[in-house]
């Protein structure tokens, strides 16, 4: 029997584009706020690397609590779209004060005023709007086929949007004068632009009803004596989700692959002193993000091929962590082009679980349905939100200590023998091991055959 369809082409177009707000965002921090306040405010790395980690603190908890929250809104719009919709608002506001640090207060002042706009973008409004924008995949459809092209059309916007802000931003900044009224300019255009793709992604689908939801659904076990008890606390919620070990290796994965974007997105500094051209950072942004894109094409139909997820995204990561490999060697070689290559093959064979990782979720949010009767999809989402918040901290975090451990000074024309080999570290061998640490995970991660099994066992 066919599965049944819920969603149209424009639907799947219109809720992928949302993605394009959330990059603005993503990409233009984790790219681009250290050398901002490094080399145009003049602050020092390791005490910015040191309040992101402590921003860091509040972002579990958040994460959770919104899902939560989410888990419990009804409204006519449903669960998620008002979350995603009013959050996005406080998200923008927040992009823009951190670019807005005032030059005439003291030092103290400018990180207290980084560190709060940081903490509440990223503890509050991000999370808001990221945890329901990814909850809408087990949301508005119960077709896993619909739930892989979601991921993959969203990404396909996610990494587009980030190759062109890598890409333009160097250029957009020089072009408004390249000071710090420059920076401000050109977040504001990006505050804008999440804003109107944002609301777009969120008028272009509608949530299906709890009724729709859990049609043709069967709890069985201790499960079944409590699944039409819907009420949950927030450490009901907590305990959910550390019971199922998918979704712990999910989560572990997502935090592991942001913190390899942040890593790379350190490049600049890579780019700027050591290949002696910061311009270079938009060319290995396309050579990462244009295959990521192809191979999320493929990845639906590559899904069907492979009869599920797990061994495509396992051989995938495994072709990734070697094309790593291959950038490590091609930059102690000094081969620029021999990198543009290796990079192409770890970003295409890294696609799939960028494409069905939402998916991959609504898998695992089933998972705990079946097993606990239980529909926490929001809570099981806020794993992405977590992940790219404390992943692309702990990343820009970590940036910040390596280069300040290094002795790197801000602005300075030519950096110590000691900075130069901390960027081989962090834009080289870092990635790589991050990448294979992913792969090992991937080994375990076969969610669809337990959720298959507790099927046939119903």
């Amino acid at each position: 029997m066919e599965e049944r369809t819920y969603l149209k082409w424009y639907n799947k177009i219109g809720y992928g584009s949302g993605d394009i707000a959330g990059n603005v965002v993503y990409a233009l921090l984790s790219a681009f706020v250290m050398i901002f306040l490094t080399d145009t405010v003049g602050m020092n790395a390791g005490v910015v690397g040191t309040l992101i980690a402590v921003s860091k603190l509040f972002d579990g908890v958040s994460d959770v609590f919104f899902g939560s929250l989410i888990d419990k809104t009804q409204t006519k719009m449903g669960k998620a779209r008002p979350w995603m919709l009013y959050g996005y608002f406080g998200c923008a506001v927040c992009l823009v004060a951190i670019f807005y640090i005032p030059a005439d207060i003291s030092a103290t002042s400018q990180y207290a005023w980084f560190f709060i706009a940081y903490t509440m973008l990223n503890a509050g409004f991000y999370t808001a709007n990221n945890i329901a924008y990814s909850a809408l995949t087990a949301l508005i459809t119960k077709n896993n086929h619909e739930r892989v092209q979601m991921g993959s059309i969203r990404f396909m916007f996610a990494f587009g949007t980030s190759m062109l802000i890598q890409t333009i931003t160097v250029g957009l900044v020089a072009h408004f004068g390249g000071t710090a009224a420059a920076w401000r300019t050109v977040a504001i255009i990006y505050a804008i632009v999440g804003v109107i793709s944002n609301t777009i992604s969120v008028m272009s689908v509608r949530e299906l009803s709890p009724e729709e939801l859990a049609e043709g659904e069967t709890v069985h076990g201790e499960a079944a004596e409590d699944h039409t008890n819907e009420k949950y606390n927030l450490i009901d919620a907590f305990k959910l989700l550390v019971k199922n070990k998918y979704y712990l290796m999910i989560c572990a994965s997502y935090i592991l692959m942001q913190i390899y974007t942040a890593t790379l997105n350190m490049g600049i500094y890579y780019m700027t002193y050591v290949l002696k051209n910061a311009n270079l950072l938009g060319v290995f942004s396309w050579a990462i993000n244009i295959p990521m894109i192809i191979g999320l094409l493929f990845t639906p139909t590559l899904v069907l091929k492979f009869n599920g997820m797990y061994k495509l995204n396992l051989y995938g990561y495994t072709a990734g962590t070697l094309g790593r490999l291959g950038v490590v060697i091609a930059g102690y070689m000094g081969s620029i082009p021999l990198m543009l290559v290796c990079t192409a093959i770890a970003a295409f064979g890294m696609s799939p679980l960028q494409g069905d990782m939402n998916a991959l979720i609504a898998t695992c949010s089933e998972y705990t349905y079946l097993t606990h009767g239980k529909r926490v999809d929001g809570t099981m989402y806020s794993c992405t939100s977590l992940g790219t918040k404390l992943g692309g901290g702990i990343g820009t975090a970590l940036a910040g200590w390596l280069l300040s451990f290094s002795g790197y000074v801000g602005g300075a024309a030519v950096q110590t023998a000691a900075t130069i080999n901390m960027l081989h570290v962090m834009y080289l061998w870092l990635p790589m091991i991050f990448n294979l640490l992913i792969t090992l995970i991937l080994t375990r991660l076969n969610v669809e055959k337990a959720v298959e099994d507790l099927k046939k066992e119903a």
